[in-house]
């Protein structure tokens, strides 16, 4: 049985109010989105992300979340985040693999298909309708700043980049890619580079 469902992923909006800032990881991880279904919820990248949304109160997360944080347990438990002021996506839909059991970055040509950049721009045009100012569009890894610079005839957004919060782009951001450097310090220090992004001005 193949480990990698391939669940197509939504976005995931607040359920009212607006839309100040708008997250867009790589693609659903394998152990998180791609089980549970919601952008990040479940892997241990999307922990960053939600630790430093709920330490910026953009973000309500179950108590239990933490201790059963993986995606196909946080389903079964029906544990849901709830949003407020940002959303957040993915560059591309779905977890990309090749044999049903490893995680593959989203090819150049999955990006840019008609499809998907019908989808992502349909992502930032709901999500800049809910904005009373400039949306601001964290692209988060490498794959996400590509298809941003692809994208044509989006509303105006003001972009922010950050390295992918997993080890592997944690470590490949970090000077002299890491070396010398605990994980738990680039993770502190990424989610204080995201905490003073989602500062709403």
């Amino acid at each position: 049985m193949p480990r990698i469902q391939q669940t197509l992923v939504s976005p995931l909006f607040p359920t009212s109010g607006p839309v100040w800032i708008l997250l867009v990881g790589e693609a659903p991880g394998p152990r998180g989105a791609d089980q549970s279904g919601i952008p990040f919820w479940g892997d241990r990248a999307g922990k960053i992300v939600f630790q430093a949304l709920l330490k910026a109160g953009l973000a309500e997360v179950p108590d239990d979340a933490w201790g059963s944080w993986d995606g196909k347990l946080l389903k079964a438990k029906g544990l849901n985040p709830i949003l407020q002021g940002v959303a957040l996506g993915n560059a591309y839909p779905i977890c990309p693999t090749r044999d049903g059991q490893t995680f593959r970055a989203p090819t150049d040509a999955e990006l840019r298909s008609p499809e998907n950049l019908a989808r992502i721009r349909g992502e930032v045009e709901r999500a800049a309708s809910l904005c009373p100012g400039r949306l601001k569009l964290i692209a988060m890894g490498k794959r996400a700043l590509w298809l941003f610079g692809r994208l044509e005839n989006a509303p105006d957004f003001e972009l922010h980049v950050l390295p992918h919060p997993s080890a592997q782009g944690l470590l490949q951001g970090a000077p002299n890619k890491g070396k010398g450097l605990h994980l738990a310090d680039l993770e502190q220090d990424w989610r204080d580079r995201l905490a003073a992004l989602l500062t709403v001005s």
